[in-house]
């Protein structure tokens, strides 16, 4: 185990905004996840920072790392135990090599495994939770357990996992046979030309609300391209909020409010965040 103190988080950030936090924990086993939280009054489970927006004062909170539990077990044919510090991409890249298919839509979301199961992270149609068969926890009661998909409330890009603040340290999937090389194509093709990979970003701000596309409700609502601070709308994508060049906390957190409420007045309707904002 790596504990650091007064850690600078801004490095962690894929918005590139991150202030001091109490504590920098990198784990390098499950054990060891268990004596942090067991000390901890005040945790986070950090992944890769890709939907995370830090405060950029100083954070009262032991940022914990999984980023060393990235494990793929082969369980059977079918089934592969994957540890939740794994980076996606990783997880793409296996099953191409052993021919497996399930996940392929949501090729090149940033994250680890961890990080877009907590989330229920999805594209296309398809959710992460599609493939899943059962996720080990570490939950409320300081106890790792094992919970079947079955057994676990989940929901459009929520689960029960992330409201309950419980850590995940690793999953079960069940896939199919036949890697879809050309889907895994079209879709990073598609995300690399639509999203603003240019610029420091958290992907998706907002939840699709319910029948609409929080895109094009942004988009009708006048708001595209607005900038407050060196925070902007993006002009290539307006889902996505970038960093112009020294965006603050304070210019990221001011444009969502101004968002949600353009585009409240302009269509009675109350957009979601996606992304997590740790103040």
């Amino acid at each position: 185990m790596i504990i650091l103190k007064n850690y600078n988080m801004k490095k962690h950030s894929n918005m590139k905004i991150g202030g001091e936090a109490r504590s920098f924990i990198e784990i390098e086993n499950k054990m060891e996840a268990l004596d942090v939280i067991k000390k901890s009054d005040n945790f986070f489970i950090i992944g890769n920072g890709t939907n995370t927006l830090f405060n950029d004062k100083f954070l009262n909170i032991d940022f914990i790392s999984l980023k060393k539990l990235k494990k793929i077990t082969k369980i059977d044919d079918f089934r592969v135990n994957v540890e939740a510090g794994l980076d996606f991409g990783s997880l793409i890249k296996y099953l191409e090599e052993n021919d497996l298919s399930g996940i392929e839509e949501l090729s090149g979301i940033p994250g680890t495994v961890g990080g877009i199961v907590y989330m229920n992270g999805g594209a296309y149609g398809k959710e992460i939770f599609d493939s899943i068969e059962s996720v080990e926890c570490l939950d409320d009661e300081k106890q790792i357990r094992v919970i079947s998909k079955k057994d676990l409330i989940v929901e459009y890009r929520n689960t029960e996992i992330k409201e309950k603040n419980w850590i995940i340290l690793s999953v079960n999937f069940i896939f199919e046979k036949g890697f879809k090389k050309e889907i895994v194509k079209e879709k990073r093709d598609k995300r690399n030309k639509n999203h603003p990979i240019e610029k420091p970003n958290l992907g998706s701000t907002f939840k699709n609300p319910k029948g609409f596309f929080a895109a094009k409700l942004i988009i009708e609502s006048g708001v595209q391209g607005k900038q407050i601070g060196q925070a902007q709308v993006s002009m290539k994508h307006p889902n996505f909020i970038v960093n112009n060049g020294g965006a603050s906390f304070e210019d990221v957190t001011k444009l969502i409010d101004y968002v949600v409420e353009k585009v409240y007045e302009k269509t009675g309707i109350r957009l979601e965040k996606e992304i997590i904002i740790l103040k």
